[in-house]
């Protein structure tokens, strides 16, 4: 069996499991211009109802904008960090049932909005591995441990992203929110990842960037809950992680 180090600590370890956004890809690369495009044709539709959103632009989602308007870093603990992609319509249609559309409706413009900015993110292919992950995913095979991926985002959408970067093969396991009946910071998803790699949740090591994530890995009874913090400041979101790393090249596998 090998072993992971981090922090310090050293873990027996057959498995790791990975979230998706800000964990194995740069989130704002990916996500920024999506999140632009939606809150853009959003408030047009609200214009042309004769309304506007019912809170300040940056609360709608939890981001942070520049001085032309453009997103440009979001809240860790908000719902574009960490809301599924149902929870987000519902946000999102809010905005529309409240301007006096029937929600229906308001869902359907608002998928169709969602749909049309995902459009414009498989045009663009903006996404880009974090720093150091190349290397320690390189560590991990040559180590023969499995690698699972398990995100809030849907299960293609993330195979679709994965393949853009060259990472997909190096999971064989690939789990999203739509393949759970209950997402985080709920064990399911763990639990079941860890089944299909082969291995029990507690010789699996989970690397994540939000405390749903650690709250998964602690509630599964895995080896090890890894936050992932680039961030200025302390990383407080990541309350129940046991070992906080600002990059992959502070993770080694020892065999």
């Amino acid at each position: 069996m090998a072993r992971l180090e981090a922090g310090g600590r050293v873990v027996p370890c057959r498995g790791v499991l990975f979230d998706k956004d800000g964990t194995l890809l740069h989130f704002m690369a990916l996500w920024g211009g999506w999140t632009d495009y939606v809150l853009n044709d959003l408030e047009q539709l609200l214009e042309m109802m004769g309304a506007k959103l019912t809170c300040p632009r940056e609360r709608l989602l939890g981001t942070m904008h520049d001085a032309s308007g453009r997103v440009c870093d979001y809240d860790v603990q908000g719902p574009l960090a960490m809301a599924t992609v149902e929870e987000s319509i519902g946000l999102l249609a809010w905005q529309l049932y409240a301007a006096g559309m029937p929600w229906n409706e308001a869902t359907t413009q608002v998928r169709q909005i969602t749909k049309n900015a995902m459009h414009e993110v498989r045009r663009q292919k903006p996404a880009f591995p974090m720093p150091g992950l190349q290397h320690f995913l390189e560590a991990c095979r040559k180590a023969s441990l499995p690698m699972g991926v398990v995100t809030s985002d849907n299960t293609d959408g993330t195979l679709e992203q994965l393949e853009w970067i060259g990472l997909k093969p190096y999971f064989p396991v690939v789990l999203g929110r739509d393949r759970v009946s209950s997402g985080k910071p709920h064990p399911e998803m763990a639990e079941v990842a860890c089944s299909m790699l082969g291995i029990d949740p507690a010789e699996a090591v989970v690397i994540g960037d939000s405390n749903a994530d650690m709250q998964m890995a602690k509630q599964a009874g895995a080896a090890l809950a890894i936050g992932l913090y680039q961030g200025q400041g302390e990383p407080v979101h990541l309350v129940d992680a046991d070992v906080v790393i600002s990059d992959y090249n502070e993770l080694k596998v020892l065999v």
